[in-house]
């Protein structure tokens, strides 16, 4: 278990993916009595290295959860188990979606396969800004939406545990109707406002520049907005077609992932009344410019 600042220790799970990157990280939160955040994936190993990186007379109090994504929130129920700690987050796998996303599940709009722990329940719900403090540590939880509805980001003094909404090594996935790009962009400015010092993200190395690293992930997200207008400018297309289109030199292996990203674009498009369709919004839609 690695130390990264006073107070706060990682282990990395054994779940390397092109989604995942070296694996999810799971944070331990104190002394004495912890907190874990994200204990990962259901891996019998990963859960006896969170017990076994413990120091002598720990125990864990409390399991947060950054959202319900499977490699992040299984094993918070074998861990809750596993020491008699209750699981927090802002709620089941549906919280937190906006109106429009509500609308697409409620017509059967489902995500690209990334992975839903459909079956996730907290124990006890943590809304925007409540603080949760025990022992030597207190965390403030912040909602923000945009790669997953119930994604919390938890707030450390000036450091901020991201979770997927901002990593270092990529940028993040957003697939409706559980991801929302325009709940990113509020989310992004949300944790821009805290002028956090460094970010633990929930995949790869802490982001010592969260500043910077914000505003390039917002460019570039306008910038492939950008794109998608330009490519609508000639003729109507399907996000699969625009995809293939936009992405020219990405592995088609992670086809399935940029479509849904372009169709999270294509719905806030939409939403500004920059593209329009002529059926109601879903992922084999025709959009064109307004």
């Amino acid at each position: 278990m690695e130390q990264l600042q006073s107070g706060l220790r990682c282990l990395v799970a054994p779940n390397p993916s092109p989604m995942t990157y070296q694996g999810t990280c799971t944070y331990v939160i104190g002394t004495g009595d912890v907190a874990v955040v994200d204990p990962g994936p259901i891996h019998q190993g990963h859960l006896r290295a969170i017990l076994d990186g413990l120091a002598p007379g720990e125990r864990i109090t409390h399991i947060l959860v950054t959202h319900a994504h499977l490699d992040h929130s299984p094993g918070a129920r074998a861990l809750s188990e596993a020491t008699g700690a209750p699981i927090y987050a802002f709620g089941p796998p549906e919280a937190g979606r906006s109106d429009v996303m509500r609308d697409l599940a409620a017509r059967g709009v489902a995500g690209g396969g990334e992975g839903v722990d459909h079956g996730f329940a907290p124990d006890q719900l943590l809304g925007n800004g409540e603080t949760l403090a025990h022992g030597d540590w207190a965390v403030t939880a912040l909602h923000t939406p945009g790669h997953f509805c119930n994604h919390l980001c938890f707030a450390i003094g000036d450091a901020v545990l991201s979770g997927d909404l901002i990593m270092g090594w990529s940028s993040t996935l957003i697939s409706p109707p559980d991801g929302d790009l325009s709940d990113y962009y509020r989310s992004l400015a949300q944790i821009e406002a805290l002028r956090p010092r460094i970010l633990y993200p929930g995949h790869g190395a802490p982001v010592r520049a969260p500043l910077p690293l914000i505003a390039e992930h917002r460019a570039h997200r306008e910038t492939r907005s950008a794109q998608i207008l330009q490519a609508l400018s000639s003729d109507s297309s399907t996000p699969a077609h625009l995809t293939a289109q936009i992405y020219r030199d990405l592995p088609h292996a992670l086809h399935g992932a940029a479509q849904r990203n372009v169709f999270a674009h294509l719905i806030e498009l939409e939403q500004q009344k920059k593209v329009r369709t002529t059926t109601p919004l879903h992922p084999d839609a025709e959009f064109s410019r307004c």
